[in-house]
């Protein structure tokens, strides 16, 4: 607890404050400035900010004794007005905190003023705006006064008092802008009344209103001699009033915000009102305060020579303050109280001295006095620390328990943190069995629990849990009509629970809970809860089991459920609602028809009305068609369910797609055709046996299995086969055969049907392939037409080979003058004609060429080779070249034959050979020879594929590092230059 230190104590703040201007006779303060009022007409301002005094003599040029009567400083301690009174004349002057000399208030001249309102909203340092003052004579009247100026703006005139003249003592005045109107609260009271005035526009126009309507005002009559009017001001708005009245001191919120209309139709502002009777002074009936100021929480009154401080809430006297006066003050007393409502300070005076009341945290135990009022709003929004605070939970529980309202006592127990424990609150629930109140605790106790508290927020809700599971049987056992779940209040728990499951689902223990649930037998809040913990196995099996199959695939359908679950439950739910489980796998992204297909099959044995949509086939078909699924085993099902049904064309359909067309190198279809045919076998569909049978190459079978359904679709088969005439020829047989032996018309009719038949072959089989299908004893008149057909082809045929023959020799006799002739070929070269490589000339003597001898010899020339277009080379220089040009192998093979041919120069050769031997019977150098002039003169190195592959080839190459190092940029010696100056 708090040291017991006073909230208010008192300071002496200057002794001699009036300097010997006569006596203070009265104060005011703001903003840390303090105003005095002498006997001898003399104001001195005290400046405690900036830590000066400035004297204003206000008689000067007044006859007799002048005394001032009253003074008035503003909020913000720069305006001062001042009332002056002697001589039987008074006069009121209005001075500024820059100025040096006062103004005196004409048009209020002859009035005494005891009372000013600041506009405390608008008012500047540079301008009062528009105040209002209150004379002894019961009038009120309004004044501006700009600092610029140095005099009064002007003064109006606003209200007096007719009913019963009085003079105004006090008053305070408020002002707030609604849609940039200024509305105006105005308080004033007079000694034995309070009145209040309010309206929209200005000053003067709010008080003429008032010409046409009542009065608002509170009348408490009783004799005083002092009747004062303050607010407490906080953040610049009043906030509470009091008026020291003859009755007590009435007092009050302000809430220049409401809108509540009294019964004279004025708007009153006021609220909470009270009467604080002096008897609760402790001073007697007759003793009444002299003085009055307010503070957040106390009012100070001023009593004899001491002030009493008094609980504004609880009305008791709290505190008593003493001042420590002169002696020649002391007879006098202490004269009033002011306060200073932008410092928070209150100050006393009497005849010599000014003395501070300090306030020291004054709230600090209203949380205690409200309590003990049992204002537990107030009293916890006063609280300092969790300690106050529980102990105003505390009094509340109590009282709500005392009033057995448990379950409002549970509310306010959770909120304890400090001041009982958790077994102790617990154990009073227990101990009058009261479950729903213990239940109520511990669920608003979890809502006290930091994030951190696990182990205990896990007890808690498994606590609560098992509370909940217990009320709900013993609803359940009050009544059996109850058992249908129809209770309002049965509904109503069920509700709340299942919240409470949502709410704590990350925090309940999963094992216990669903135990609890189970063992209680709650079904259905057991597959709740196991929805929320994301077991989606327990709520689809429980669904299935009740038949709900639209449920469970809801389930099912949840973004974060596996399709493993899919594949586990769909034989189940497919048998209990085939439309509604297809149409959920079709929704179902990534889900694996191969994983289907138990439950397909399963689906598929059970027997379905004739009408009746296949729904497995249709899932298939989306399967296949629409996501393109290539599984083998999904082909197979919807092969299987095709051939099962009546209607072959679906099936034949399905076989003549080619679902892998386009893929590169994938086969056209996905079933097994193996498989395929031994079901349509099996199943009697012997048009789609006859498309496998094709499909699989197994031509003879699809046309043999064909003639027993349809020639038709025989012809059609036999005529798909395009490569091979023979397979073809055989196929149109087996046909013709068929054709020729299920006739049966008369001879006649059938050898004209025959007839026919051969010309829809295209001519690929003639009369003599299918006579042997005919009868030994058919006359041959009835072949007569198609067998002279078929010599006079033969004929066509016979002469055509005869013109193949001729030109065939002719072309042979051809070839042979050509090799003839180009055994005798020459060509002509120049004198001065040039080796396209050395640059030497070709006809140069062959001293140098030892090669020579291995050719045939041209005189003393060396051997050369001419090429067609024009291009000569030495052989010689040909090798060299074509063997730098070349591959790496070609020349290594071409230097090992003119390798050969070098260790062969001095061997005899054979001087002339026939055109027409071969290459083995040459002799061993000449074979050698042409080997060579293949390699190297089969194209001319110039105009040739050898000049064509060296376009690609770099100028320099690698290899030629010095031709390389010619063409690089080396840095010049700067240091090795000279320079040379040069004169113009």
């Amino acid at each position: 607890m708090e040291s017991r230190r006073q909230v208010f104590s008192v300071d002496l703040l200057e002794r001699h404050a009036a300097k010997g201007r006569g006596v203070i006779t009265c104060m005011a303060a703001g903003n840390d400035v303090i105003v005095l009022g002498t006997s001898k007409g003399w104001v001195i301002r005290y400046d405690f900010g900036v830590g000066d005094s400035f004297d204003t003599d206000l008689s000067a040029g007044r006859t007799g004794e002048q005394s001032i009567h009253r003074v008035f400083v503003d909020p913000g301690g720069s305006h001062c007005i001042a009332t002056v009174v002697g001589g039987g004349s008074s006069d009121t002057f209005y001075t500024h905190a820059k100025w040096a000399k006062p103004r005196i208030l004409a048009k209020l001249k002859g009035l005494i003023v005891n009372s000013v309102a600041w506009n405390k909203q608008q008012i500047t340092e540079a301008s009062t705006k528009e105040i209002i003052v209150g004379t002894d004579n019961g009038q009120l009247h309004e004044v501006v006064v700009d600092e610029k100026d140095k005099k009064e703006k002007y003064i109006k005139f606003l209200f007096e008092l007719s009913e019963l003249p009085e003079a105004f003592m006090g008053l305070q005045m408020e002002t707030t802008s609604i849609n940039n109107v200024i509305r105006y609260y105005v308080m004033a009271v007079t000694p034995t009344r309070l009145y209040s005035f309010t309206g929209m526009g200005s000053l003067e126009s709010v008080f003429v209103s008032y010409t046409e309507r009542a009065i608002h005002f509170m009348e408490l009559p009783g004799d005083i001699p002092n009747s004062q009017l303050h607010f407490f001001i906080k953040q610049r708005r009043a906030t509470h009033f009091a008026w020291l009245s003859g009755a007590g001191i009435y007092h009050g919120g302000l809430n220049f915000g409401a809108q509540h209309s009294s019964a004279n139709g004025d708007e009153n502002f006021v609220e909470n009102k009270a009467l604080l009777d002096y008897a609760k002074l402790g001073e007697g009936v007759l003793v009444k305060p002299s003085s009055l100021s307010v503070s957040e929480f106390h009012f100070l009154l001023l009593v004899g020579n001491k002030v009493k401080v008094v609980n504004r809430i609880s009305e008791q006297v709290v505190e008593e303050l003493y001042f420590d006066q002169t002696p020649d003050s002391v007879s006098s007393g202490v004269l009033g109280l002011c306060s200073d409502a932008s410092a928070g300070l209150f100050y006393a005076y009497d005849q010599n001295s000014i003395f501070q009341v300090s306030v020291n945290d004054e709230g600090r135990d209203m949380w205690k006095v409200y309590l003990d009022l049992k204002v537990y709003a107030a009293a916890l929004a006063n609280c300092r620390d969790p300690l106050q605070r529980d102990q105003v939970y505390l009094v509340q529980a109590e009282d709500a328990f005392t009033a057995k309202d448990f379950r409002r006592a549970a509310s306010f127990y959770a909120k304890i943190n400090f001041a009982l424990s958790f077994e102790e609150i617990t154990l009073k629930f227990i101990s009058i069995g009261e479950q729903d109140a213990l239940r109520t605790f511990l669920l608003r106790k979890l809502d006290s629990f930091a994030k951190d508290d696990k182990c205990q927020i896990t007890m808690i809700s498994t606590w609560a849990t098992e509370l909940y599971l217990d009320k709900i049987n013993r609803l359940l056992l009050e009544d059996d009509a109850m058992s249908d779940n129809s209770s309002s209040e049965f509904q109503s728990i069920i509700a709340e629970f299942r919240a409470f499951l949502s709410d704590c689902k990350d925090v309940l223990d999963e094992a216990t809970t669903m135990k609890l649930l189970e063992s209680y037998g709650r079904v259905d809040e057991l597959v709740f809860f196991a929805g929320l913990k994301e077991q989606h196995e327990i709520v689809v099996h429980h669904y299935i089991q009740l038949g709900e199959a639209k449920k469970a695939l809801r389930v099912l359908q949840r973004p974060n459920v596996p399709n493993e679950l899919q594949y586990k439950f769909a034989p189940d739910l497919i048998m209990l609602d085939a439309y509604e489980t297809v149409e959920s796998w079709m929704t179902t992204k990534d889900l694996n028809p191969r994983k289907l297909i138990p439950a397909m099959m399963r689906y598929s044995s059970e027997p379905h009305a004739k009408n009746e949509t296949h729904e497995v086939i249709k899932y298939l078909e989306y399967c296949v068609h629409r996501l393109q699924n290539e599984d083998p085993g999904v082909h197979n099902l919807v092969l299987s369910l095709y051939a099962k049904q009546e209607d072959e064309s679906t099936l034949l359909r399905f076989l003549q797609c080619k679902f892998g067309k386009g893929q590169p190198n994938g086969p056209e279809f996905f079933y097994d055709p193996k498989y395929a045919l031994r079901l349509c076998l099996k199943e009697r569909r012997m048009r789609a046996c006859v498309h496998i049978y094709s499909m699989m190459s197994m031509h003879e079978e699809a046309v043999a299995l064909a003639l027993q359904v349809d020639p038709e679709l025989a012809m059609a088969e036999a005529d798909k086969v395009e490569d091979d005439e023979d397979l073809r020829k055989k196929l149109w047989l087996m046909v013709a055969k068929h054709v020729i032996e299920q006739e049966k018309g008369t001879k006649r009719e059938n050898i004209r049907k025959a007839i026919a038949f051969l010309k829809e072959t295209d001519g690929l089989l003639k009369i003599e392939d299918i006579l042997p299908f005919f009868p030994d004893f058919a006359l041959i008149d009835d072949f007569k037409e198609a067998i002279c057909s078929s010599l006079e082809d033969y004929n066509e045929q016979i002469e055509k080979l005869k013109q193949e023959m001729n030109d065939a020799t002719h072309g042979a006799d051809n070839i042979r003058n050509d090799i003839s002739a180009l055994a005798q070929r020459y060509a002509v070269i120049k004198r001065d004609e040039e080796c396209g490589v050395c640059r030497r000339k070709i006809l140069n003597a062959a001293d140098d060429y030892r090669m020579a001898r291995v050719y045939t010899s041209v005189g003393s020339m060396a051997p050369f080779y001419v090429f067609p277009c024009g291009h000569s080379f030495h052989a010689h220089c040909l090798i060299a070249h074509v063997t730098r040009c070349t591959t790496e192998a070609q020349a290594e093979y071409i230097l090992d034959l003119h390798k050969q041919l070098t260790l062969l120069g001095n061997e005899p050769r054979k001087e002339s050979l026939a055109d027409e031997e071969s290459i083995t019977s040459m002799a061993p150098g000449d074979k050698i020879r042409s080997q060579l002039d293949d390699a190297i003169a089969s194209e001319c190195p110039f105009c040739g594929e050898l000049m064509i592959r060296e376009i690609s080839l770099p100028f320099i190459l690698l290899e030629e590092t010095d031709e390389i190092e010619s063409w690089e940029i080396k840095p010049l010696n700067l240091g090795a230059q000279k320079s040379f100056s040069l004169t113009v």
